[in-house]
C-alpha cells in the first residue's frame, strides 16, 4: 500500500502560512479556546478558596464557554478560513524557543480535527454545566479547576499540528482526570484511577516511541505533521520500518482508545469517575487514540497499516462482540453505559481498518479509504455526544432514585416523563436511529467494509444489534413498567429535570440531531481532508 489518499496535503509548513482573509483574527481562535480554560482553571486551583462561590461559578462558566464560542466560530467559517494548499484553518505558531529540537507549538485544525475539536468544546461545556449543578463536592474550586485543565488538554490535542505537543496536551488532560477520579470518584476509585494511570501511561509511552521512530526515520528532523508529510512523500518509509512505526502507534493509541484486549481500564474508570469526568473522558479523551491513528499513523505509515490490518480487524471485533456481550450482562446502569461506550469504539476501529481496503490500482479505491476514515471520525463525534448525554442522565437518575442498580429501578417515567424522554432520545442516538449523527457514522463504517466477505460484515453489524438490545432493555427496566420499591421509597425526591439539566443534555442531543439531519455540516470538510468526493 503505497498511497495515503486521505493524508495531509503536502506543501509549506503551517508556520509559514498567513491567516485567511475572511477573518483576520482567526489565528486567535485556537489559542483563546485553549488558554481560557487553562487560565480559569489555574485561578480556581490557586486562589479559588478565597473567591466567593458565585464568582467561582462565573469564572468556571467562562472557562467552559469560551472554547464553545471559539469552536462555533471556527466551525461556521471553516470553509472560508481553510488554506487550499494545506487544508488547515486558524493556523498559528507560538514561539517557545525550542525550534532547534524540531518542536514547535503549531496550532491549526483541518477537516479531520475540526469535528473532534468541536466535540471537545461542546462536551466540555456540557460537562461544566453538569459540574456546576447541585451536589457541589468538597474543595469545589479545585474540582472545577481540574475539570477545566482536562478540557484545555483535550482541545490542545485536536488543535496541535506538532506530534510532540499532541502528547503534551494528552498528558495535560490525563493527569487531572486521574486526580479527579482518585479524589472525587466512587467507592472503587483508587483501584480504577491507578489502573487507568498505568495503562494510559504505557500507551502514551508506546505512542511517543512510535512517533520518535517516525521522525528519525523520515529524516524530516521535526515533529510537524506537514513537514513530515512532505518528507515522506519524497522518500516513504521502508515497509519493515513502516510496520514497526505503525505497530508501536497502534499499540499505544489502541490502549488510549480502549482497544480489545487492553480495554479493562476503561469501564471501571468511567464508572467510578464523577459524572462530568465520565462525560469528558468517555466522550472526548477516548477519541485521542483513534484520532492519532487517523491523523498520524495511517497516513504517514500506510505500509504499516496494510501489514497490521488483519490484526486490527479482529481486535476491533473483540470490542464489538466480546465487550458488547459483557455490556449485555451488566446490572448497574452506569457500568452498562461504560461497557457500551467501549464496545461501540470497535466500530470506529473498523472504520480505520477499512482504510486498508483502498488500493490505488482499483477504481474508486481512494473513496473507499476516505469513506472508512471519514465514517470513523463522524462516529467518534456522534458517539462522544451520545455517551456524554447518557452519563449525565445516569447521574440524574441516581439523584432521584438513589440507586443505579437496573433491577431496583422501574416505572420512573410515570413520575419524571421529561427525564424518560431525554433518556429515550439519548438511547436512540446511541443505537444509531436515523435522525441522529450516530446513524451516518455506523452506516458509513459498514458501507466502507463492503469489500469484505458477507460473514465478516455480519459480525460487525451484530455489534449494532447488540447495542440496541442492551440499551433498549435497560431503558425499559428503569423507566417503564410498574414502579419499583426503590422508586416508591424515593418518591419525595423524584422531580422533573430542571432547566440546567435540560440544557446540559439538550445541547448534546441538539448537536447530534443537527448533524443527523444535515451530515454535510461535517462531511464536506472530512471529504476535502481525506480525499473523498
Amino acid at each position: 500500500m503505497e498511497t495515503a489518499c486521505f493524508s495531509l496535503p503536502a506543501n509549506r509548513p503551517l508556520a509559514t502560512l498567513a491567516p485567511s482573509p475572511p477573518m483576520p483574527d482567526s489565528e486567535l481562535l485556537l489559542p483563546a479556546a485553549i488558554a481560557a480554560p487553562l487560565v480559569a482553571g489555574l485561578l480556581l486551583v490557586v486562589s479559588g478558596r478565597h473567591v466567593p462561590v458565585r464568582l467561582q461559578a462565573l469564572l468556571a462558566l467562562a472557562g467552559f464557554a469560551v472554547p464553545c464560542v471559539s469552536a462555533g466560530l471556527l466551525w461556521a467559517n471553516f470553509s472560508a478560513l481553510a488554506d487550499p494548499a494545506t487544508g488547515y484553518a486558524a493556523t498559528t505558531t507560538l514561539p517557545l524557543g525550542i525550534a532547534s529540537l524540531g518542536v514547535s507549538l503549531a496550532l491549526g485544525v483541518n477537516g479531520v480535527s475540526l469535528p473532534l475539536f468541536v466535540l471537545a468544546a461542546i462536551v466540555g461545556f456540557a460537562a461544566g454545566l453538569q459540574a456546576l449543578q447541585r451536589d457541589a463536592p468538597a474543595h469545589r474550586h479545585a474540582y472545577l479547576g481540574l475539570l477545566l485543565f482536562m478540557l484545555a488538554g483535550a482541545l490542545g490535542v485536536f488543535a496541535s499540528v506538532d506530534i510532540f505537543f499532541f502528547h503534551f496536551f494528552y498528558e495535560l488532560a490525563l493527569v487531572p482526570a486521574f486526580i479527579l477520579i482518585l479524589q472525587w470518584g466512587g467507592i472503587g476509585r483508587r483501584t480504577a484511577a491507578i489502573q487507568m494511570a498505568v495503562y494510559l501511561t504505557i500507551g502514551a509511552m508506546l505512542a511517543l516511541a512510535g512517533a520518535v521512530l517516525l521522525v528519525v526515520k523520515s529524516g524530516a528532523g521535526t515533529f510537524h505533521l506537514a513537514a513530515l508529510k512532505t518528507a515522506l512523500a519524497a522518500a516513504p518509509l521502508a515497509p519493515a520500518v513502516s510496520s514497526w512505526v505503525f505497530g508501536l502507534l497502534l499499540a499505544g493509541f489502541g490502549i488510549l482508545a480502549a482497544l480489545f484486549p487492553f480495554h479493562s481500564w476503561a469501564p471501571s474508570a468511567y464508572t467510578e469517575a464523577p459524572a462530568p469526568v465520565s462525560m469528558l473522558h468517555a466522550g472526548v479523551l477516548k477519541t485521542f487514540g483513534l484520532y492519532g491513528l487517523i491523523q498520524i499513523a495511517a497516513p504517514l505509515a500506510p505500509a504499516g497499516l496494510a501489514a497490521w490490518a488483519p490484526w486490527l480487524f479482529w481486535l476491533a471485533l473483540g470490542n464489538v462482540l466480546i465487550v458488547g456481550f459483557a455490556a449485555l450482562g451488566q446490572r448497574h446502569l452506569k457500568e452498562l453505559v461504560a461497557y457500551a461506550s467501549v464496545a461501540q469504539t470497535g466500530l470506529c476501529f473498523l472504520g480505520i481498518y477499512a482504510i486498508s481496503l483502498g488500493k490505488p490500482a482499483v477504481a474508486g479505491a481512494a473513496n473507499t479509504a476516505a469513506a472508512g476514515a471519514g465514517a470513523a471520525v463522524l462516529l467518534m463525534f456522534a458517539h462522544g455526544l451520545s455517551v456524554a448525554a447518557l452519563f449525565a442522565l445516569t447521574r440524574y437518575v441516581s439523584r432521584r432514585t438513589h440507586t443505579l442498580e437496573i433491577h431496583e429501578n422501574g416505572g420512573l417515567a410515570k413520575r419524571a416523563p421529561v427525564l424518560a424522554a431525554f433518556f429515550a432520545a439519548a438511547t436512540m442516538a446511541s443505537i444509531g436511529l436515523p435522525g441522529f449523527a450516530n446513524f451516518w457514522g455506523e452506516l458509513g463504517v459498514l458501507t466502507a467494509l463492503a469489500k469484505l466477505p458477507a460473514w465478516q460484515i455480519a459480525l460487525a453489524a451484530a455489534g449494532v444489534v447488540l447495542v440496541a438490545v442492551y440499551m433498549l432493555r435497560a431503558f425499559a427496566a428503569v423507566f417503564l413498567g410498574e414502579e419499583s420499591e426503590a422508586v416508591k421509597k424515593a418518591a419525595a425526591d423524584i422531580r422533573e429535570m430542571n432547566w440546567a439539566e435540560r440544557l446540559t443534555v439538550g445541547l448534546l442531543l441538539a448537536a447530534s440531531l443537527a448533524v443527523g439531519f444535515w451530515p454535510r455540516l461535517l462531511s464536506d470538510s472530512l471529504n476535502a481532508a481525506l480525499g473523498g468526493k
